[in-house]
């Protein structure tokens, strides 16, 4: 009796294991940098589709662009339209990233992989943020080669530090936050053919009834009240007020939180829907 009295202190006493010791909130961002890691190595395998993606913004910048260049209704303060419409054109490359990448999950659950992925330790809130991680991580990508040709071709956004970081930093939070929806859509839909149909007949309303294209006093009654409850048109004030200096009212904070809030509701939405994709 006594010498099991004695050695039970000692087992008392013995260390926990790294991932039980350390807090939920630790456990949760390496779980999420792991899957983040996993996404990235996808990525490095992938250099064509990313170009092929980058040449959509390019298009739209300098064909639709060009045409109306001149047109100072539109480009409201911008001297020339095209630098008005540049950030509305990397919102919606980086919302067709987003709101295609729930492809993966249903490719994942059609091949077994999504089934052993949820029966990792891994918590469901790190497995969604890894994967909005790889979305945004080819968001960047291509926004940053759009800021290349936008500074090689002399349009004139703004071009200060702080500018071009806070500029990125809602891009990734608005591509996370479509991403999260993206996750959200594949676990209620089963076949790939039917969440192409579904992912475009989101995508184009949200990107027409925004101000990526067209200031907001432009739009009929309607579609103003629309586009106001729309969390793309947030993203592009945002990315518009700190890359042009135009187009919003200057109230970025409010951009970001809305953007944000939009963000926290997909994500938990998605976190609990996940584990049924695999059904």
């Amino acid at each position: 009796m006594s010498a099991h009295s004695a050695g039970q202190p000692a087992a008392s006493a013995r260390p926990l294991p790294p991932a039980l010791a350390a807090g939920p909130l630790v456990r949760m961002a390496e779980g999420t940098v792991a899957m983040a890691q996993a996404e990235l190595r996808k990525l490095r395998h992938d250099h064509l589709d990313i170009v092929t993606r980058s040449v959509q913004p390019l298009l739209w910048l300098f064909i639709f662009g060009t045409a109306l260049r001149n047109n100072h209704v539109l480009a409201t303060g911008a001297k020339d339209y095209r630098a008005y419409l540049a950030p509305g054109v990397m919102a919606q490359a980086a919302m067709f990233i987003a709101i295609f990448y729930g492809l993966s999950v249903i490719w994942e659950r059609d091949v077994g992989q999504l089934q052993r992925l949820l029966a990792t330790p891994l918590s469901r809130t790190s497995i969604v943020l890894g994967k909005a991680a790889g979305a945004c991580v080819r968001a960047l990508v291509q926004a940053v080669l759009l800021l290349i040709v936008l500074a090689a071709t002399g349009i004139g956004l703004r071009w200060n530090v702080a500018g071009i970081l806070g500029a990125l930093a809602m891009l990734i939070l608005g591509t996370a936050s479509f991403a999260c929806m993206s996750m959200l859509l594949a676990s209620a839909v089963k076949e790939r053919e039917r969440f192409m149909g579904i992912g475009q007949l989101i995508m184009m309303p949200l990107f027409f009834a925004s101000s990526a294209l067209y200031p907001l006093s432009l739009m009929p009654g309607w579609l103003h009240v629309i586009a106001r409850i729309n969390p793309l048109t947030y993203e592009v004030q945002g990315l518009r007020q700190m890359l042009v200096g135009v187009g919003g009212s200057g109230e970025v904070w409010l951009d970001f939180l809305v953007v944000a809030g939009f963000f926290a509701v997909m994500l938990a939405a998605a976190t609990r829907a996940y584990p049924k994709a695999i059904l």
